[in-house]
């Protein structure tokens, strides 16, 4: 036997495939095939038992897809109920008339203990249990699984925008992506097992009634035709042997459907089973139990109360809202003797360690947002900042500094602020435990809330409660958390001063880094033609005005040829641009080689190339002239923009530097490019004209 165990083609086949199919075949068994009475007591006993497993593992679930497998273990349990009514219906009839123990000791010991000797209270009390099941436990989880199905599949849009909004935020990579919109069809789909499985209990229930009045009445008649019987002895037999029939299979289909109920009405967030979560929130509130105490006394000092019984539970109430109050005074009281920490004693000489060196980059918080940048309570934003990160390397080709977070009580409670080098560069509000619902353009109806704008990009936005989360999906809104509002926020300014987050401690690590991948062309750039500065100075140049700089082997190879003639950072920078010209497309105007721009009036192009020095002389604009193209670039670049175009400024190699710092401050989004920045494969299209006259 156990060399046949021990064959591989045993040892590989899947046990736990095989357990429905096994499960299904034993419960046609049971329907086909006569049951001893002990196997019939092994059965039931088998039945309860897994009822309570179900119970037990519904209860402790912390949400409802932990236990995705519940319709499919609902609608076998059922089965299996069924074909144990199956079964002990035909030993109940053709046994019936040996004696009350003809189909086992289970259904026996339930018929006495239900029935006491009066089989009227025996169906009274089989009848309740029915309709406790079918009209109340099993009627409301139905509805609450067909309501919570439907609201699902009318969010999962919503849901779809926001799970993109974070991937392009930068917040979540593809696999998380993923695994949230897997869970977002796996919750429709559980929900509407759940309106469906919900059916088999209440057909049980009917089936169960049926199964009653069949064995009643056919064994009535089978025990008084066929055994002779007379009629007092059918009527004890077969009636006690009914009752607990149909309790045996009653009471684990009521616990079932306790279990379902558990599963579809589980509210709250995922860290708290059913159990923890009621007894937080409804023991909690010492005011709560004290009233309820004082209720209690009163009703039991009333004349003909039952007043001890009363007064316990006054007493019980009244004990434990005074243990919570004392426990919460216990607890300012530690807090506030932590906080209270004696300051150290001043120093007698100043030294070097009292000069604490300005963090590159800062975020500074209010005391409300401390617990999003918790790390001992592994605070959800610290966790959106290291995905930040790693997607500002991956895009943009450098690791960034490291983000100091602190608290700052001179700020607004729900106020932030990221600051570069110990300067602000970003601000903004967040509120934890609200959400953000931001208009992206199409949405016309309002919801109720507090206006405000998205920090990052300035688009219209309110503050919502969770409660009208779903309902603004359904509108259209995009709507994220205040741990996203945040991250997004310092993804924006990330991205914006990329230029000045690159110091000389990261070129460096970028030079050693693609050191190691590519030495030999290091090498042969730095130090030998151009020094570190130089090389930080040319990809901050590149960073200033958008360019990424992911491509290092094309940036290096450009630099080592150029070098040679020139080590100029700014003639450095141009031939590096020159070189990137289709990447640098591909980021302005996606795929399309058709590129729209806006062009110089030619009188003007004239105008300024008059007023350019000559080598080594800067530009020499007259100041009608550069208001005049201040305002005529911005007015421009959103025509660009409001025509769905990329604001983009095509001009002579030799005025792009000067143009592109000169209109930076006036117009932040347009981007100025050189004809040599142009890609050979791409056409120019001209849609707008700076400097012609109207």
């Amino acid at each position: 036997m156990n060399a046949i165990l021990s064959h591989p083609l045993l040892r590989a086949l899947p046990w736990r495939s095989l357990a429905v199919p096994l499960i299904v075949f034993l419960i046609l068994a049971m329907m086909i095939l006569p049951l001893p009475a002990f196997v019939l007591d092994l059965l039931f006993t088998f039945n309860i038992a897994l009822a309570l497993i179900v119970l037990m593992v519904s209860a402790y679930t912390k949400r409802p897809l932990d236990f995705a497998a519940f319709p499919t273990v609902l609608l076998l349990t059922t089965l299996m109920r069924l074909s144990l009514n199956v079964a002990s219906t035909r030993v109940v009839l053709t046994s019936g008339h040996t004696g009350s123990a003809a189909a086992g000791k289970v259904i026996e010991s339930f018929g006495h203990f239900v029935i006491g000797g009066n089989f009227a209270v025996g169906l009274i009390v089989f009848a309740i249990l029915v309709v406790i099941n079918f009209m109340v436990v099993t009627k409301g989880a139905g509805r609450i699984a067909e309501v919570a199905a439907r609201f699902t599949l009318d969010a999962m849009p919503g849901k779809q925008m926001a799970i993109d909004a974070d991937m392009n935020a930068g917040l979540i990579d593809d696999k998380e992506a993923r695994r949230r919109r897997t869970d977002i069809g796996l919750e429709a789909d559980f929900y509407g097992a759940m309106d469906g499985a919900s059916k088999f209990v209440r057909g049980d229930a009917v089936a169960g009634i049926l199964i009653l009045f069949i064995n009643v009445i056919g064994g009535f008649a089978i025990g008084v035709l066929q055994h002779d019987l007379d009629f007092a002895t059918a009527v004890d037999n077969y009636v006690l042997l009914t009752i607990g029939d149909g309790l045996v299979a009653q009471i684990p289909a009521l616990v079932i459907s306790i279990a379902a109920g558990l599963i579809v009405s589980r509210v709250g967030k995922d860290d708290n089973d059913v159990g923890s979560q009621i007894v937080t929130q409804m023991f909690a509130t010492p005011r709560a139990l004290m009233i309820t105490a004082v209720i209690l006394f009163l009703l039991g000092i009333i004349p003909g109360m039952p007043t001890i019984v009363f007064l316990l539970l006054a007493g019980a109430c009244g004990f434990l809202a005074w243990k919570l109050v004392t426990g919460a005074e216990r607890d300012k009281q530690e807090a506030a003797t932590a906080a209270a920490v004696p300051a150290p004693p001043p120093s007698q000489e100043a030294s070097w360690e009292d000069i604490v060196p300005v963090d590159v980059l800062g975020l500074e918080v209010g005391y409300r947002l401390i617990p999003l940048v918790d790390s001992g309570a592994d605070g959800e934003l610290l966790k959106r900042i290291r995905a930040i990160r790693k997607k500002f390397a991956q895009e943009i080709g450098f690791l960034p500094p490291s983000m100091h977070i602190r608290d700052n009580l001179e700020l607004k409670p729900s106020q932030y602020r990221v600051l570069l080098k110990g300067v602000g560069i970003g601000e903004g509000e967040a509120f934890p435990g609200l959400w953000l619902a931001i208009n992206p353009g199409g949405v016309t109806q309002g919801i109720p809330g507090t206006p405000t704008k998205d920090p990052a990009f300035g688009l219209p936005a309110v503050w919502i409660d969770a409660k009208q989360r779903e309902s603004a999906q359904v509108l259209g809104y995009t709507v994220v958390d205040c741990a996203t509002v945040v991250a997004t926020h310092i993804n924006h300014l990330l991205l914006t001063h990329a230029g000045q987050l690159l110091g000389r401690a990261e070129t460096q690590a970028l030079v050693d880094h693609f050191g190691r991948l590519q030495p030999k062309l290091m090498d042969d750039l730095v130090p030998k033609l151009i020094p570190l500065a130089t090389l930080q100075k040319i990809l901050g140049n590149l960073l200033e005005e958008g360019v990424h700089i992911r491509d290092m082997r094309s940036i290096v190879e450009t630099l080592t040829d150029g070098a040679t003639r020139s080590t100029d950072a700014a003639d450095l920078t141009a031939l590096v641009r020159s070189a990137l010209r289709a990447s640098i497309a591909q980021t302005l105007f996606g795929g399309t080689r058709d590129l729209p721009v806006i062009a110089l009036d030619q009188d003007l192009e004239k105008v300024l190339t008059q007023s350019l020095g000559g080598p080594g002389e800067g530009a020499a604009f007259e100041p009608g002239l550069v208001e005049l193209l201040q305002r005529g670039a911005a007015a421009a670049a959103k025509r660009q923009e409001d025509a769905g175009l990329t604001p983009t400024l095509l001009v002579p190699d030799r005025l792009r530097v000067p143009l592109a710092r000169l209109l930076k401050r006036a117009a932040p989004r347009l981007r100025v490019l050189g004809h040599a920045e142009i890609p050979e494969t791409s056409s120019v299209r001209v849609s707008n004209v700076l400097g012609a006259r109207s």
